[in-house]
């Protein structure tokens, strides 16, 4: 998150010289306000960052101070030739306009020379506007003498220009005091500064309370707030942005829902974006969109981002990729690593690489790790390496664990090490489990398991099922199931089986039990699903159980393959039951070779069960040993016969 800080450079500029170069602000409050004490001392650090400040005047163009101040020509027209009559109508009255201010004013009318100065200001005629704005300066006109700082202003007179703001301030012109008090406050005099800046605020004028409060805001003093609600009410929409801002970080998102609707309401971007992510986390997923979009259209690549992941999700890749490319050539990195993803699922990974370049281009060091992945993923594990390497150097946590991981595979444990911990002190949760694998390969039991719980406090399942172990191991059978029931929640197949047995064993758990059997079963784990095939058959489910056998035989299970085979067997399948009796014990099941070898003696082929014999004793277990011997023994004595 970024921090709060900056102003709205676009908003803040145009407004400014609106607010100081007309006569209509100074024109309402001729009468002299009463000054507060002034503050001179204790002045602060200067500030560096931009803002609503006399340096925003400098840029302001001519064509830019009509429309701050309000134009003096009709509005525009749809059809060609109203549109030309009405310009040149428009162009015959301000000249006419002009023509009498300038004859009143040529005649000694400091009024008039202060109107015709605004109109030459607002016109961008600076050299024809000065004597003027002068000469009903030095008559007391505070609204010339406002308009004459920002004159000068532009014209890089700085010193001068807040010599006639502050005759116009301390005459009561709000527009003026504002202006003294940025120019103040980019010298770094902000105590001058707060006080003509608050004279401001307090005399009704918007910018004024806006820059109070950003300057308040500059300072932690929590005064601020109060003037960003000011300038707020008053329709200045960065005001509303931040104090949004203010009351979300202050844990209040109701509020700050309510101001960053003002702002989005007034086309601000970030305030859009803002209000999208709020609606996004308690899953009002269409109107989150909705200002995702607005604030994409109105320039903010994030919401253009933000929007692509929920279509996403929605299943419209198609415009998810989009707005997200939409993002990317905007200098969004997220989405651009977003696209690199998406052709890199697609198996398209020219597209991909493009997109990981053009995120790391933008800054985002997720494009390197990712480049990394995909060079994994292609073979090319040197180039990998250099990826993750240069990731990991830009401080990207998880570049650090698989470069780690890297090394550790070509037996470099000794730089391993260094990028494992530096992984797990930066919160890679896997970098934290890695760290305790690789103390425990070292005997290092304690160091270990502080890595573990530190994965484990994290929601990684396999760091907890390191835990539980250990603590059933020393009998402590309370911790081990808390710990397994964690493992079981981070998604570790292994820790839902261990917790469905430790509770199997305990007896008084049976539908938790299963449950988690289930639970282990479904993960594709080969052991639970033998254990729910044994279950579904002692109910007489043997649909159910031999679905189980099944699904674990064919995944490699010997157990399964062997249960199977019996299931089929009571079925009277013998052909098949004979299939995966061979299976099991071509695998290793010693049960599956006697089995096999009983059923060669039956079919009178007393050679083939021999050799089932001699492998049943060699698999074990030890009661199966001692049966295909005794087996074995009578074998040898009918064949010597």
């Amino acid at each position: 998150m970024k921090l709060i800080g900056r102003n709205d450079p676009g908003r803040g500029s145009k407004s400014v010289a609106g607010a100081a170069d007309t006569e209509a602000w100074a024109q309402s409050d001729e009468t002299a306000a009463a000054l507060p004490a002034q503050r001179t001392s204790g002045l602060t650090v200067p500030r560096t960052d931009a803002g609503f400040g006399p340096d925003s005047l400098v840029r302001v163009s001519a064509r830019e101070f009509a429309p701050a101040a309000g134009s003096y020509g009709p509005p525009p027209a749809t059809e060609p030739d109203r549109d030309s009559f009405e310009t040149a109508l428009a162009a015959r009255e301000q000249a006419a306009l002009e023509s009498r201010h300038r004859q009143a004013a040529d005649q000694g009318d400091p009024n008039a020379a202060s109107q015709l100065g605004a109109l030459l200001l607002r016109r961008g005629d600076l050299a024809d506007a000065e004597p003027y704005l002068r000469t009903a300066a030095a008559a007391g006109l505070r609204a010339a003498a406002n308009n004459l700082g920002v004159l000068l202003h532009q014209r890089g007179h700085r010193a001068e220009a807040a010599q006639w703001w502050r005759h116009a301030a301390v005459a009561g012109s709000a527009p003026a005091a504002h202006a003294l008090g940025l120019q103040l406050r980019d010298q770094g005099e902000e105590e001058a500064a707060e006080y003509w800046l608050h004279f401001a605020a307090e005399h009704g004028h918007p910018l004024g309370a806006y820059a109070l409060g950003d300057l308040m805001e500059h300072r932690r003093d929590v005064r601020a707030e109060r003037w960003f609600k000011v300038s707020a009410d008053a329709g200045h929409r960065e005001a509303a942005y931040r104090l949004a801002r203010m009351r979300e970080a202050a844990g209040d998102k109701e509020t700050a829902e309510t101001w960053y609707r003002t702002a989005a309401a007034r086309s601000h971007a970030r305030a859009g974006l803002r209000l999208g992510v709020l609606l996004e986390e308690r899953n009002d997923l269409d109107e989150a969109a909705r200002w995702y979009r607005q604030a994409a259209q109105n320039g903010e690549p994030r919401a253009a981002c933000a929007l692509g992941f929920l279509l996403r999700d929605a299943g419209d890749l198609t415009s998810a990729a989009e707005w997200w490319q939409e993002a990317a050539e905007a200098g969004d990195g997220n989405a651009a690593n977003a696209l690199g993803a998406l052709h890199a699922g697609r198996g398209e990974a020219v597209d991909a690489e493009r997109w990981y370049r053009a995120a790391l281009e933008a800054g985002d060091q997720n494009g390197a790790f990712n480049l990394g992945l995909l060079c994994a993923g292609a073979g090319r594990e040197a180039q990998a390496e250099q990826w993750y390497r240069r990731a990991a150097y830009a401080g990207h946590r998880e570049a650090c664990n698989a470069l780690a991981v890297v090394l550790l595979q070509r037996g470099d444990e000794s730089g391993a090490e260094p990028w494992f911990s530096k992984a797990a002190e930066a919160g890679s949760v896997d970098g934290a489990f890695n760290l305790g694998v690789l103390h425990a390969g070292r005997g290092e039991q304690q160091q270990a398991h502080e890595w573990y719980a530190r994965a484990a406090a994290e929601g990684h399942g396999e760091a907890a099922l390191q835990l539980a172990v250990a603590l059933e191991q020393r009998g402590q059978l309370t911790g081990a199931l808390e710990r397994y029931r964690q493992a079981a929640a981070g998604s570790s197949a292994e820790g839902s089986f261990r917790l469905a047995s430790l509770l199997d064993r305990r007896g008084d758990a049976d539908e938790e039990a299963e449950h988690w059997y289930a639970v282990a079963a479904d993960a594709g784990h080969r052991r639970s699903q033998v254990r729910m095939g044994v279950r579904a058959a002692e109910r007489g489910a043997l649909e159910i159980a031999e679905s189980w056998y099944r699904r674990a035989a064919e995944a490699g299970s010997r157990s399964a393959a062997f249960n199977l085979g019996l299931l089929l067997a009571r079925q009277d399948e013998e052909a098949e039951a004979m299939v995966w009796y061979t299976r099991a014990a071509d695998a290793g099941h010693g049960r599956a070779a006697l089995r096999l070898a009983l059923l060669a003696l039956r079919r009178g082929e007393p050679v083939q069960a021999e050799n089932w014999c001699r492998r049943a004793a060699d698999y074990g277990p030890p009661e199966v040993t001692e049966r295909a011997s005794r087996l074995l023994g009578a074998l040898h004595a009918e064949l010597s016969a």
